[in-house]
């Protein structure tokens, strides 16, 4: 049969390649034709916004691209919700349109994987069916132990029991948030088990409300049918058959992100299990980011292996190629994600410092883990569309920052936009967004400014806490992001920092890091080629400080009195 834009196998290039050519082969055919082009890499970035899958070669260029929304659902305050079904669709829409943009006879090596980190995906062992919407709200939490309480107040009306016992969840309080007061835990007490501390932000919290809430997810669990994963998971499963023997894994760093996995052993630690009573979940098998996991069980990309998975963050670590101890990136979108890399130790930070330790990646089974701190910012990109959408002082995202350049500085004015809570380093979450300095001098363009400061102020935060829990003092800083378009912003991010900023041209460094690790694990690509000294980087710009450390320690004290000024109490 003969279907234009389809791909089928070619042999002797290198195990589990694939050749767009107007017949449909199985893996094992015999190629038409062996005069190919250099092989490349489908990315499959799967976010809460949007689906997209690109097509790499070693260079880190992007050689074809396709993107579908990703729809939210936000049926009350603080929950965030995602149809597994139609995140699933998709991104099989976007492998049918991506695969028509390549060039004819050239051979696409292996499907690597990126994802939403810690959203929680329930789905039914026996039918392979999603029996919830995917959980994965971002509410803030709190390293501070939580003080029990019995609270009595009616539970809000919404489709799902929010009830524990006899004990309603209080309406102020967000349905995880709910959970973790009711687990009745000092949030600290896992950190050197799991890195991480009791919080709604992570999947474990999230899975355990499910199962005592959502009666689909509990008969399932019931019966021994739940299944449970994060995104990555989800896709690997229907991508490699789903109920019609889909293969159930995820990877370290996705793993790292559940509270379940020890982060030394990088496995599902039996205490965790226990004290979430997880005992009678399917849990996915934890692989290494970099081997090959499954193949593509139908469509365009059918007989392709999935050889690589990494959670977005720790992805744009590595597609910035911050493979050194001491390595650092920040991605600037919604949110801000700072990432350190601290090789292979397991580093612990101090509770005050608000860092989170992670796994940043393992390139392979039988080689080493490397790990990483976090640090995250609630607000960055998203204070512009607030300045946008809910004030009107601007009609476009890129407005901010043309009005921000046409004044020198913004008038004494600092804005803290602690919409829902500051995270690093204060985790407060009585803080809300004030505007501070205002006079009647002030005009949109001091606040269009103040809200680009606002994200570099917050940052350098994060890069001071680091700094405490390093040996080493930063000597530059990685990013990428939507943000890192503006110009200003990334210089003032230098002015504040007082180190260098370096911001590549290739944008889509998250999408690159999932292709290096598939591109490495089937062997098409080498190290040295992808991550090494013959790794080609495109053009980088570096941003310096343009300002005396005098002026910056006053300006960053003036803006810390501007934080306290957010606190409820």
């Amino acid at each position: 049969m003969e279907v234009g834009g389809k791909l089928r196998g070619v042999k002797g290039l290198c195990a589990g390649r694939w050749v767009l050519s107007g017949v449909i082969s199985a893996p094992n055919q015999e190629p038409m034709s062996t005069a190919s082009a250099a092989p490349l890499v489908a990315a499959i970035d799967q976010g809460t916004s949007s689906s997209r899958v690109i097509l790499f070669d070693s260079s880190a260029r992007p050689q074809a691209v396709h993107q579908e929304e990703a729809v939210q659902i936000n049926l009350h305050p603080g929950w965030c919700q995602m149809d597994p079904t139609a995140i699933m669709a998709s991104v099989n829409a976007c492998i049918e349109a991506v695969a028509t943009k390549v060039p004819i006879n050239t051979p696409v090596a292996a499907v690597g994987v990126t994802n939403q980190r810690e959203t929680t995906v329930a789905w039914d062992k026996i039918t392979g069916a999603a029996l919830c919407d995917a959980v994965g709200e971002f509410v803030f939490y709190s390293f501070e132990a939580p003080v029990p309480k019995i609270y009595t107040e009616a539970p809000p009306h919404h489709a799902l029991n929010i009830q524990f016992g006899s004990t309603p969840a209080p309406a102020k309080l967000s349905r995880s948030s709910w959970t973790v007061r009711r687990l009745k835990a000092n949030t600290t007490l896992w950190l050197n088990v799991c890195g991480l501390p009791i919080s709604t932000y992570f999947s474990g919290v999230k899975l355990r409300w499910l199962i005592d809430n959502d009666e689909n997810v509990k008969k399932a669990h019931d019966d021994g049918r739940l299944m449970f994963g994060t995104v990555d998971s989800w896709l690997i499963y229907n991508l490699t058959g789903g109920a019609d023997g889909g293969v159930h894994v995820t990877d370290v760093t996705n793993a790292s992100r559940t509270m379940l996995m020890n982060i030394k052993t990088l496995q599902w630690d039996a205490e965790m299990i226990e004290f979430f009573q997880f005992e009678k979940v399917h849990l996915p098998s934890i692989k290494s980011s970099a081997e090959t996991y499954g193949y593509v069980k139908s469509g365009p990309f059918a007989g392709i292996p999935i050889s690589g998975c990494v959670g977005d963050q720790q992805a744009a670590l590595l597609g910035q190629r911050c493979t050194n101890p001491g390595d650092l990136k920040n991605t600037y979108g919604t949110g801000c994600f700072m990432l350190f890399n601290t090789g292979e130790d397991v580093v612990i930070p101090e509770t005050e410092f608000g860092l989170l330790t992670t796994v940043a990646y393992q390139l392979g089974p039988h080689t080493p883990p490397i790990y990483a701190l976090e640090g995250s910012i609630a607000v960055a990109g998203a204070a512009v569309r607030w300045l946008r959408d809910n004030l009107g002082i601007i009609r476009e995202s890129a407005e901010v920052g043309s009005l921000a350049e046409s004044v020198d500085d913004t008038g004494g004015v600092y804005f803290v936009p602690a919409f829902s809570g500051l995270y690093a380093p204060y985790w407060r979450d009585d803080a809300r967004g004030c505007l501070v300095g205002l006079t009647q001098y002030t005009n949109k363009a001091h606040i269009c400014r103040a809200t680009l400061e606002s994200v570099c102020w917050q940052t350098k935060e994060i890069v001071d806490m680091i700094n405490k829990s390093s040996s080493t003092p930063l000597k530059s800083l990685k990013v990428d992001g939507g943000l890192t378009a503006a110009d200003l912003c990334m210089q003032l991010q230098a002015d504040i920092l007082g180190i260098p900023v370096s911001r590549p041209d290739m944008a889509e460094t998250t999408a690159f890091g999932a292709a290096i690790a598939a591109g490495l694990a089937v062997g098409c690509w080498s190290e040295r080629e992808v991550i090494g000294d013959q790794a080609q980087m495109g053009t980088i710009r570096v941003f310096e400080s343009k300002i005396g450390e005098t002026e910056r320690a006053g300006r960053f004290a003036a803006w810390k009195k501007a934080v306290v000024k957010s606190f409820a109490s």
